[in-house]
């Protein structure tokens, strides 16, 4: 492993560990939601939801899941061996998730990491398939979990309904959010791929 990458696989644990901590912060500060939520209609007046909006969690298991989530997708960017410029994508997606919600401002609340996570995983899979420093079987295995996430993204029907029941959540879950997520990441790891490209 060259060095920038085990700096880029250090730094993308860090985030992770960041998002980690701040959401179990969150949910041991009584009245936290209030104020760290998302929510369209304060876009301009309080700022900085977009970025709080991921520490916000509105059960014990929705908690719980997403804090797993966070641990998978910090190990997944750390087994790809991702240089330093997937940990700036993934960290300049961070508000443009909560950003991309404004398509539905019927989306009065919302929290939760796994939006911003959907992001993560959508940066390393462009690093994966499209990324110089990436092996021929590093190519076919983005490639194949770039499909299941298509699909898994489609079958969510982000553009339906804001807020879903979904059985065996204790809580509503709001599907958009794994989308812009996607995008976000998408978005920012492909700017920075044909940047890193054209300096070459």
């Amino acid at each position: 492993m060259n060095l920038p990458t085990a700096k880029g696989g250090r730094a993308w644990l860090g985030l992770g560990a960041l998002l980690g901590l701040g959401s179990l912060l969150a949910w041991f500060t009584p009245g936290s939601n209030a104020w760290l939520d998302w929510q369209p209609q304060l876009v301009w007046q309080e700022p900085w939801r977009a970025l709080s909006a991921v520490f916000v969690h509105w059960s014990q298991q929705h908690l719980i899941a997403n804090l797993g989530a966070c641990a998978v997708v910090s190990g997944f960017g750390w087994a790809a061996r991702v240089p330093p410029r997937a940990v700036l994508a993934f960290a300049l997606a961070w508000p443009l998730s909560q950003w991309g919600l404004l398509i539905k401002p019927d989306l009065l609340h919302f929290g939760g990491l796994s939006g911003y996570l959907h992001a993560g995983v959508a940066v390393v899979l462009l690093e994966l398939v499209f990324g110089p420093e990436t092996t021929p079987r590093q190519r076919r295995i983005g490639l194949a979990v770039t499909l299941g996430l298509i699909i898994k993204l489609w079958s969510e029907e982000p553009f339906g309904t804001p807020m879903r029941v979904v059985s065996g959540w204790d809580i509503a879950v709001a599907p958009l959010s794994h989308f812009t997520g996607a995008l976000a990441g998408a978005l920012t790891a492909g700017l920075l791929l044909f940047s890193s490209a054209r300096s070459r």
